[in-house]
């Protein structure tokens, strides 16, 4: 993957180009952006543009073009990769990342935008929680252990590192300070705050900003063969995501069922106050959700933060920034946004990242968002200070 299949992103490839030609590489970097922010297909470039020493243009050198062609399939001998895995039907014991590389070059091949859950879904483990292990930890200190396999850097790409357990965090915490010669970490996280600290002090840190409208439209328009309107559309309610983009393109994305659940979910919420059949309602809405998978419960409660949001966005007037357009009938974005305001937006949105964590943690799903639903009636009818 070179730097111009990475959408956007020009000061960032400029800062990686510069620093590998002046030789100043740092031995251990943190690539840090929401989901569909590009920085793994950038991570990839970055690898592909140390270890090949070139542009992939078709001028390159033999030894170029031979590295290039490695680099298609992602089974360049001196590119390593990390990734969270879990047991499933192929894997009993033990999993870590060599088990999968197949599927795992797959799903870069399809979409190296790609989120974790569409990793898990790649995996069939979506009811379980994914993780780097200390077996994984002890497979990347073997493999770099070895020489380099063509005599130049090695690259090792930890994907999701916030899911690097405690004994796989320390035992990797002294490669990472001081790894051996010619070798380069790039961890490629999410959520930094999730990576233990003594990690991430280790670490020199690059964020990424979220994809433009601009960008995204274009690459619709030249990758998907999109119409100009329908591109600038998608991009706008991607907000930054160039795969939520493209589940909206395909219309294989999970929003339309979100909203659906989202609505009948707040509208039962409104009429529980001193309304006993309509607890009832609750209650059976929670049973619903907590019989699917824990990844899907996960999403959707994520979902429900970004559409609390998006109202209290509406609600104060900045209606540029709202990029949620629902499509179920009678519910207008615009009525429902007066309800969700300063004085109970912290709470409804500490509510929901509690129940993530508890989800996160195998706590019981029907009783833990019971006791959300039961919170909301309580949030929902607050008066606005």
């Amino acid at each position: 993957m070179l730097f111009n299949d990475v959408i956007g992103l020009p000061h960032i490839k400029n800062h990686l180009t510069t620093t590998a030609d002046r030789n100043r590489i740092p031995h251990a970097q943190l690539f840090t952006g929401q989901p569909g922010s590009g920085s793994l297909p950038m991570a990839i470039a970055y690898a592909q543009y140390i270890l090949c020493k070139n542009t992939g243009g078709e001028n390159d050198d033999p030894e170029a073009r031979s590295c290039n062609m490695k680099f298609r399939n992602f089974s360049h001998p001196d590119l390593h990769f990390a990734f969270p895995v879990a047991a499933n039907d192929k894997i009993k014991k033990h999993p870590v990342s060599s088990h999968f590389l197949e599927e795992w070059r797959s799903f870069l091949s399809h979409n190296p935008y790609g989120s974790l859950y569409d990793w898990y879904q790649k995996l069939g483990i979506e009811n379980k929680q994914g993780q780097i292990s200390v077996h994984e930890a002890q497979d990347i200190l073997k493999s770099l252990s070895l020489k380099s396999y063509e005599g130049g850097f090695k690259v090792m790409i930890i994907w999701m590192p916030e899911k690097l357990n405690i004994a796989a965090s320390n035992k990797l915490l002294k490669l990472i300070e001081e790894p051996p010669n010619s070798t380069v970490f790039i961890l490629v996280a999410e959520d930094e705050e999730q990576i233990i600290q003594t990690i991430r002090s280790r670490c020199q840190s690059l964020h990424f900003p979220p994809l433009s409208e601009a960008d995204i439209s274009a690459a619709l328009q030249e990758r998907e063969n999109c119409d100009v309107g329908l591109a600038k559309k998608l991009a706008h309610q991607a907000n930054g995501d160039y795969t939520k983009a493209i589940h909206l393109l395909k219309k294989d994305s999970s929003d339309e069922q979100f909203e659906a659940w989202f609505i009948s979910w707040v509208r039962s919420a409104f009429k529980a106050k001193g309304n006993k059949t309509t607890i009832l309602e609750l209650v059976s809405w929670s049973e619903e959700l907590a019989a699917l998978n824990r990844e899907t419960q996960k999403s959707f409660l994520l979902y429900c933060i970004d559409f609390f949001r998006q109202s209290l966005l509406m609600n104060y007037k900045a209606k540029h920034l709202v990029y949620l357009e629902p499509s179920t009938e009678k519910f207008k974005l615009e009525n429902f946004a007066p309800f969700i305001h300063g004085n109970n937006i912290m709470e409804i949105t500490e509510a929901l990242e509690t129940a993530i964590y508890h989800i996160e943690r195998n706590g019981n799903s029907k009783i833990i968002l019971t006791d959300l639903s039961i919170k909301l009636t309580r949030f929902l009818h607050k008066k606005a200070a």
